[in-house]
């Protein structure tokens, strides 16, 4: 606690509230759904699925600099998770793994994180395309939005979908986020300026937290 001002003894928040952290167990259709800081480790995993799955993900992801192969390359792994882990340790993004019964499933990453008065970010995520359909990405995005409502200190979350994703929106209709409007030519993506949903959900919508209503749907069941 800190020093006592008037009678009044503040809490001094961490530097990185909320991570490093492990989410779940959370059975879904797809397996054990589990959630974990990313790792150094996850290189050979992370680039063999992302360099299998590009027709799956690269026309939904922002434009990257160099060719798809490059950026997804096993040695391309380090510099990306040192990023990340020095965004993370400054409080400016919480980034984990997905896994299923143990094996790498994908990502989730809720970056951009605004404190001070606004405390708001924005989460994203991607997943197998073996599991899709799964209820991998809809657990993975209840937990994680539970986990920065309740110890990550936010108010806010929202997340930015083309028109076209169809299952990203289902993922997230399903999760209990509402559609807020459209950007136009928001985000370049696949080489073009692309229209995005956004969809968004605040702490008091979501009660007694998004995971126990996935659960009280029949959805997923905690492990």
């Amino acid at each position: 606690m800190g020093a006592p001002i008037s009678g009044v003894a503040y809490p001094i928040e961490s530097r990185h509230p909320g991570w490093p952290a492990k989410l779940g167990p959370l059975r879904v259709p797809a397996g054990i759904l589990d959630v974990r800081p990313v790792r150094l480790r996850d290189a050979g995993e992370w680039s063999r699925v992302r360099l299998r799955d590009r027709e799956h993900l690269e026309m939904w992801e922002p434009t990257g600099v160099g060719p798809w192969p490059d950026r997804n390359a096993f040695w391309s792994w380090p510099s990306q998770w040192l990023a990340l882990r020095g965004l993370a340790r400054r409080g400016q993004c919480l980034p984990f793994t997905i896994t299923v019964d143990g094996h790498f499933a994908g990502q989730i990453t809720v970056g951009n994180v605004i404190r001070a008065s606004l405390r708001s970010a924005w989460i994203g995520y991607w997943v197998s395309s073996d599991i899709v359909r799964g209820g991998v990405a809809t657990g993975a995005v209840a937990l994680v939005t539970d986990h920065v409502f309740n110890f990550g200190g936010l108010h806010r979350l929202e997340a930015t979908v083309r028109p076209e994703n169809t299952p990203s929106l289902r993922v997230l209709a399903k999760a209990g986020y509402r559609q807020e409007g459209l950007f136009e030519r928001y985000l370049d993506v696949a080489g073009g300026w692309r229209d995005h949903f956004c969809y968004a959900v605040t702490k008091e919508e979501t009660g007694d937290g998004l995971v126990s209503r996935l659960v009280a749907k029949g959805l997923a069941e905690r492990v």
